[in-house]
């Protein structure tokens, strides 16, 4: 168990999920976000990003962007360091950017396949997207991302490992959560990543960037320039 990829479907992707059952995971993968401490990881990336090139305004593209937490968590902290930031989010999801406007998520967005997105923005980011990609798809990716990001680029993603799966597998459950993210929140972790995966993608794609354990259970994929 868990020693490949899975290939497992989640529902999420399913070209038959209805606008519903989308919008009530949603609000369950929010949450689980913040449970998770998802936001911390690609903030802190951010912060890297500023005092590098020292910037004082910057331009994001959110790959898989969801309902748009992320996006709301990077104009917060824009904000609290008074850095204007240009927020894009891209989802081929049609109810996506509806459901993260009626968050009051301010934010350009972009309802498309991400191989269809063109332009370049100063970072591109994709938080717990990247598991729902299988390895060649990944490839063809880091190299779009690459093409795509002009200070930098980051795949915040999970680790494949028992422990969080199981935790996860009760706490769905225990908190009553939507059936969506029940059945898909098990089979993320399943489809997730261990750090030889990174390096074997890596390798294939001939993309330089550095891997880093985040805290709890993510790896962190990216570039600085």
């Amino acid at each position: 168990m868990l020693r490949e990829r899975s290939r497992a479907e989640e529902w999420m992707d399913a070209a038959d999920a209805t606008e519903p059952a989308f919008q009530g995971a949603l609000r369950d993968l929010a949450r689980i976000n913040r449970m998770s401490l998802a936001y911390r990881p690609v903030l802190s990336w951010l912060d890297r990003v500023v005092a590098t090139h020292q910037l004082d305004r910057l331009s994001v593209l959110d790959v898989g962007a969801g309902g748009g937490d992320m996006l709301a968590r990077i104009a917060g902290w824009g904000e609290r360091r008074g850095i204007p930031v240009a927020l894009t989010g891209l989802d081929r999801s049609p109810w996506a950017g509806r459901h993260a406007a009626a968050q009051g998520v301010t934010a350009r967005w972009i309802t498309a396949d991400l191989f269809d997105c063109a332009g370049r923005f100063d970072v591109v980011l994709c938080s717990l997207f990247a598991h729902h990609l299988d390895d060649a798809t990944l490839v063809r990716f880091l190299h779009w991302l690459e093409a795509r990001a002009r200070w930098g680029w980051l795949i915040s993603d999970l680790h494949r490992h028992w422990l969080p799966w199981g935790v996860v597998w009760g706490a769905v459950r225990a908190l009553r959560m939507d059936p969506m993210v029940i059945h898909d929140s098990t089979v993320s972790i399943a489809r997730g990543f261990v750090r030889a995966d990174w390096e074997r993608l890596l390798a294939d794609a001939g993309v330089a960037a550095g891997i880093r354990w985040a805290f709890p259970f993510r790896w962190q994929v990216g570039v600085i320039r």
